[in-house]
């Protein structure tokens, strides 16, 4: 991590501020009381007053916050805003001092003071860095109980430790690996073992419930090599096995962590006890990742070409408040069908092989699908020998020949398999698979082969296997629950020899939790609709006698016609219902174009739109049109893509595409859904909350506040060199903070750290210049409410837990950065927030005939908010699940405040979360995610069409036959950088 230099002043900001033990003064208790201004409205949560169990060091501008009214300052609060928007902000801004951690000599962590210490700025290490603790439980809200899938797992008493394994020669499947251990264990358990039963992680680790007799000690295995090559009898093969003692697990020191006394959580011990109770299905089924799947949990379902679907299960031990815990969830993944290869091939292409010959297209998709997947021979009777597939032979069976010695004399792959097996190849029009590697590969006939068992797919699906496999997946909640307690008890671990060994017990009941259901938010529509205001009900609501509070104009506007099976006129009357829908919902929308709906080929569609666009121009006279419809085939291939990056980095046109289906099946929740999309795109708000423009939210309406979203989409597997994709929106209204404006960027191919945040670089002329996203988000945000954020709130999606410290330790020190680049001493506050869906933690109704506490889909209610006994000991962390199920099973939101300067409360971090999940533009619904963090996934999905086509690695070109790979110079990281948004259409919602 870069160290910053700071500048020498008497008012220095550093780049983080951690949380320290130390108490609040007298007076900072005082004035927290007494700043609490205006209260809540009646439906208002109330702040928790519990104390905060750590705080930051006292500065002159900082008070420990857990009432209404804004941050501690020595200013005066001035009217920012007419009197219908009574909001009040501090002009100057907060000052921001920041404490330097540093390490004592006794390891604990103190508070540096020191100008020496203070130029360090950021701290060089994960450890010198905490968490923001749990600042107390919420209390806001009906409370209930629901069922979480986590199940107690009781802590064992016996010392746990571990031995490094070093295998020789060495083995790079964790599969031989295994085999290796068992044989080990099986032949000297019961003496050298000293009757100890090992778990092994199938690498370098082995663990044991006590000691082994010795520190080190040297074995040797002999394993039968199942994978020999194809001449001659199986090899036995001998290994040299050294196992040595590294270290005892501290099993007291997770005790604390779980009983919340300590901070740190003990990695080492709880992977320990995930290793022992992951063995014995590791044994019994085919593990992947940390899931378990067997055709025989239940009878695989097929997929299409040749894939079929996998039940199965995932397993994870957590340390959460009610101690261990085991978290099960049900899973199914796309497997490989364990089909004779000519049968899988005839899958994968549709189509009869055994009397066509393939041509070159077939062989190229047989090729890209079988290689690196491994078969097995079925022409030697009961000798089962396994290959993995490297390519695929040019020339067909027949006129494949290949030297038999050293005078290369030459046989065919015919002869040779008929005079050496006796087995008389049928379809030798049909290439051969070829296995080994290039320097010596061996010819095998597809009719010889089956595919193995037990092969996950790892490439991308097609839609329709998609649409299969999430049928399998789809289960309503009560059927999952069962599914999950049928696994446990299957899983029987009151019997796993590894969990007894261990001292490790299982419940098998599912953990009852205590949940509350937070009040779903006032909605404000315009004052001139029946109902000016709205209260959703179970997660949703409708735009019936509601107008946009803010709806736009759009005078100008075209349409292009890409589907061939639409005819004018119906074309035009679907334009003619849209934009009455438009007028009905509060925009003003001239009901003609300006310009005839133009007719266009989909491989044309550089040409169409440059077309509609210089003719529109012309008609108005040099004013740009406002907005294009786009008319697109219901398969429409890159045709989606190439116009939304030639619109919105070429043209800078905003864009509203509708399918072919729509357009002859016209419904009115489709016309009022794709109306609310428009506006947001023009520049309007559909919704806001009440509170919001009564300024009722706390730490939000009382200074400017800005709320970010950002999020990192990486390439699909088998994409090796694609960059990933970083997108960040930023709230550009304030107090309503529901209008976001977004920046996308290319980085290094899975880099999960936003590289574009904060960035300087050398310009000739102005010398170093500042910029990056965050800069640029902030100046948006002054130039559009005319005010500088004094707060910032960051939701961040796509981290995994063991990213948080990189991800926070680097982003923050960019926001920082940022900031420090447009003022000096200007550091706002901020909120760091990691928002999470890929976990596997599911609530359930307590009761699932009660009616009355799950929605139509049988799932928990939206607003299902849950802080304790599943959660983390002591950081901030909860889950909400904001949204209305629809099918299947919910999945709440985890959302982990991992840095929290603004000093919120349980039930202030929960109920905004809960709340801005109402103002998803793009339906009427709450949704399952906070807006910032969705809107920051739809730009960074967005954005992967604007990767030149060659960077896109799809085949097509720019639309004039030719790529435009060479028009952009690549970036330092070595990945050229996106095409530039064009300014009219970074400041609106491009991507709704």
């Amino acid at each position: 991590m870069p160290i910053r230099q700071m500048k020498e002043s008497a008012e220095q900001h550093l780049v983080i501020k951690t949380h320290l033990q130390n108490t609040m003064s007298q007076a900072q208790k005082q004035h927290k009381t007494a700043q609490n201004g205006k209260g809540p409205p009646p439906h208002q949560e109330p702040q928790n007053t519990k104390p905060h169990s750590q705080v930051s060091p006292p500065t002159k501008n900082r008070g420990r916050r857990r009432g209404r009214g804004g941050r501690k300052s020595d200013q005066s609060d001035v009217c920012m805003r007419p009197s219908s928007r009574p909001c009040t902000v501090a002009h100057k801004p907060v000052n921001q001092a920041c404490a330097l951690v540093t390490s004592n000599a006794n390891g604990s962590v103190g508070n540096g003071h020191s100008l020496s210490q203070m130029e360090m700025g950021f701290p060089s290490s994960s450890k010198s860095l905490s968490f923001a603790p749990r600042p107390g439980y919420g209390q806001v809200g009906t409370k209930c109980i629901v069922k979480a899938n986590h199940f107690f797992a009781e802590l064992p008493d016996k010392d746990l430790n571990q031995y490094d394994v070093t295998i020789t020669p060495e083995v790079a499947s964790r599969t031989v690996n295994r085999a290796i251990m068992a044989e080990l264990v099986r032949l000297y358990k019961e003496s050298d073992l000293g009757m100890r039963l090992p778990a092994y992680d199938g690498r370098k680790s082995l663990y044991t419930a006590g000691e082994l007799p010795f520190v080190w000690k040297e074995f040797k295995i002999k394993l039968v090599d199942e994978e020999d090559g194809i001449n001659g009898p199986k090899r036995e093969r001998e290994y040299k096995v050294v196992i040595k003692f590294v270290a005892r697990a501290n099993m007291h020191h997770l005790g604390q962590f779980l009983a919340g006394k300590r901070a740190d959580a003990p990695q080492e011990a709880l992977q320990i006890l995930d290793i022992v109770l992951r063995e014995l299905s590791t044994k019994r089924y085919c593990p992947i990742g940390r899931s378990f799947f067997s055709p025989d949990i239940r009878t695989p379902q097929r997929l299409g070409e040749g894939l079929e679907s996998w039940y199965g299960f995932y397993q994870s031990i957590r340390p959460t408040q009610m101690g261990l815990s085991l978290n099960i969830d049900m899973a199914s993944a796309a497997f490989i069908e364990p089909l004779p290869v000519i049968e899988f091939v005839a899958q994968l292409l549709g189509k009869d092989v055994l009397s066509r010959t393939l041509s070159d297209s077939d062989r190229v998709k047989i090729k890209k699908a079988l290689r690196g997947v491994k078969v097995e021979v079925t022409h030697r009777g009961n000798v089962r020998r396994k290959y993995r597939v490297s390519g695929l032979t040019t020339q067909p069976t027949r006129e494949l020949v290949f030297p038999v010695d050293d005078n290369s004399t030459m046989k065919s792959v015919v002869e040779y398999f008929q005079e050496m097996y006796g087995f008389t190849i049928q379809h030798t029009h049909l290439p051969c698979l070829q296995v080994g590697n290039q320097k010596k590969a061996n010819y095998l006939p597809m009719e010889a082969c089956k595919i193995v068992e037990g092969q996950r797919y790892t490439k991308r699906l097609n839609e329709r296997q998609i649409t299969a496999l999430l049928k399998v997946t789809c289960q309503r909640p009560r059927d999952r629950e069962n599914d999950i307690l049928q696994t446990v008890q299957h899983n029987a671990y009151d019997q796993d020899p590894y969990a007894k060994e261990f001292g490790i017990k299982i419940s098998e009941k599912l953990a009852s939790v205590e949940a509350r259901i937070l009040p779903a938010p006032w909605l404000k529509y315009h004052e001139t609709g029946k109902e000016k205001d709205c209260l959703p009900q179970v997660g949703q609501w409708n735009m019936m006698n509601k107008k946009m509070i803010n709806g736009m104009t759009v005078n100008r506007w075209a349409c292009i016609n890409f589907s061939r099976s639409v005819q004018e006129s119906v074309a035009r009357g679907f334009c003619n219902e849209l934009a009455q829908m438009c007028q009905v919902s509060g925009m003003e929308f001239n009901p003609e174009p300006v310009i005839p709906i133009y007719n266009a080929r989909p491989d044309q569609v550089e040409k169409a739109l440059k077309h509609v666009y210089h003719s529109s121009m012309n008609k108005t006279k040099g004013k740009e049109l406002e907005l294009l419809l786009a008319i697109l085939p219901d398969n429409n291939g890159s045709l989606y893509g190439d116009l939304k990056r030639i619109c919105e980095t070429d043209l800078g046109l905003i864009s509203q595409c509708c399918l072919t289906k729509h357009v002859f099946k016209i419904t009115k929740q489709y016309l009022a859904n794709v109306s609310l999309k428009i506006n947001v795109k023009m520049g309007g708000r559909n919704t806001v909350l009440l509170d919001a423009i009564s300024c009722r939210i706390p730490l939000v309406s009382d200074i400017p506040t800005i709320i970010f979203g950002a999020d990192v989409t990486h390439p699909e597997n088998g994409e090796d060199s694609s960059p990933s994709i970083a997108a960040v929106v930023a709230s550009q209204d304030w107090p309503e903070v529901t209008k976001y404006a977004g920046l996308v960027c290319a980085q290094a191919h899975r880099q999960e750290l936003i590289q574009d945040l904060y960035k300087t670089w050398h310009d000739p002329v102005r010398g170093t210049v500042s910029g990056g996203m965050i800069r640029d988000l902030l100046i948006s945000f002054r130039k559009a409410t005319g005010q500088k954020p004094l707060r910032i709130i960051f939701y961040r999606d796509g981290v995994s837990e063991g990213q948080f410290y990189q991800v926070l330790l680097y982003e923050l020190d960019a926001i920082r950065k940022a900031c420090a680049s447009l003022e000096p001493n200007y550091q706002p506050p901020v909120t760091f927030i990691v928002v999470q869906k890929r976990h596997h933690t599911r609530l359930f109704a307590n009761n699932h005939r009660d009616r009355s506490s799950t929605d139509k889909s049988g799932n928990i209610l939206p607003g299902t908010v849950v802080d304790s006994k599943i959660c983390h000991p002591t950081e901030f962390d909860f889950y909400l699940c904001s949204h209305a199920g629809i099918q299947g099973t919910s999945r709440p939101a985890h959302y982990h405040v991992l840095w929290d300067e603004n000093n919120f409360t349980a039930d202030g971090i929960q109920s905004l979360t809960n709340n801005l999940c109402y103002t998803y533009a793009r339906c009427t619904r709450s949704v399952s995610v906070v807006p910032p963090a969705y809107y920051a996934h739809l730009a960074a999905f967005r954005a992967r069409f604007y990767m030149e086509p060659d960077m896109q690695d799809n085949g097509s070109t720019d639309g004039s036959g030719h790529s435009t790979k060479s028009t952009r110079a690549v970036g330092e990281s070595g990945v050229r950088p996106l095409p530039a948004l064009k300014e009219n259409v970074k400041r609106v919602m491009f991507y709704c």
